[in-house]
């Protein structure tokens, strides 16, 4: 029998930075060996119900690089959905022309029984993010006000504490108005989950939960020249049927 009220499992990974040469490394990673390390972790798990890649797919910006997204996603042969969206590092229109269906979903809404994930674009002209007014303003018509809300994205909402700030959301102000008043309207909006930051990090804001994934790729050092970590990772969401997260960060 079919359990209504389990839990809706997401995982979230993040970062990959791919290059056209499977064996180039960023910071002293190999990022093809790190994203299949995880696909397969992530594929071998039965209990998990869909799965999001917030975006920085490419790092050196080649078409081949996106090619072999789509060859790491179909040798893990999941049996689960896998959504995406856009990094900062990311060409919308490869995107469009290489991450299509039936290997990757490319709609940006997904229904649980009880919740509702929202997948919000915030890439801009710069390595900076920008949530744009009109996808604001659209947002509360992809809302189900009968379920719980979690918004995932590439960029951080908030200043995180070290030299990634420079490039995260720059319209951090005009969001959190448009959140507050979406929850003031019963939007029932519980967390943010975006990329980016090369980390995995916890805050609040606005009675809002904002969570970090960490990096397929490699985690980020104080300093840009110098990675915290080449061992890669994804996060778990376990999002309750009474609107509570649990969250777990696993490293294969």
């Amino acid at each position: 029998m079919i359990d209504k009220n389990k839990a809706f499992v997401i995982a979230q990974f993040s970062d990959c930075h791919l290059f056209a040469d499977k064996k180039s490394k960023h910071l002293g990673a190999n990022v093809w060996q790190n994203l299949i390390s995880v696909l397969t972790d992530i594929a071998q798990r039965d209990n998990i119900d869909c799965a999001v890649f917030t975006g920085d797919l490419t790092q050196d910006h080649t078409e081949l690089s996106y090619q072999h997204f789509v060859e790491a996603i179909k040798r893990a042969q999941f049996t689960l959905p896998v959504y995406f969206l856009a990094g900062n590092h990311d060409d919308q229109q490869l995107l469009a022309k290489h991450l299509t269906a039936p290997t990757l979903q490319t709609n940006k809404t997904i229904n649980s029984n009880f919740w509702q994930i929202q997948l919000l674009d915030s890439k801009s002209d710069t390595p900076a993010g920008v949530v744009s007014q009109a996808s604001l303003q659209t947002l509360p018509q992809r809302i189900n006000k009968n379920k719980f809300q979690l918004l995932m994205m590439h960029h951080h909402p908030v200043n995180i504490g070290y030299y990634i700030d420079k490039h995260g959301l720059i319209n951090q102000h005009e969001f959190w108005q448009a959140l507050t008043q979406l929850n003031a309207e019963s939007m029932n909006i519980k967390a943010i989950a975006c990329g980016h930051v090369h980390r995995a990090v916890k805050l609040a804001k606005n009675n809002i939960d904002i969570y970090t994934c960490p990096a397929t790729s490699v985690q980020f050092g104080e300093t840009k020249e110098k990675a915290g970590s080449i061992m890669p990772s994804y996060r778990l969401f376990f999002l309750e049927s009474c609107g509570a997260i649990r969250s777990d960060i696993i490293s294969p």
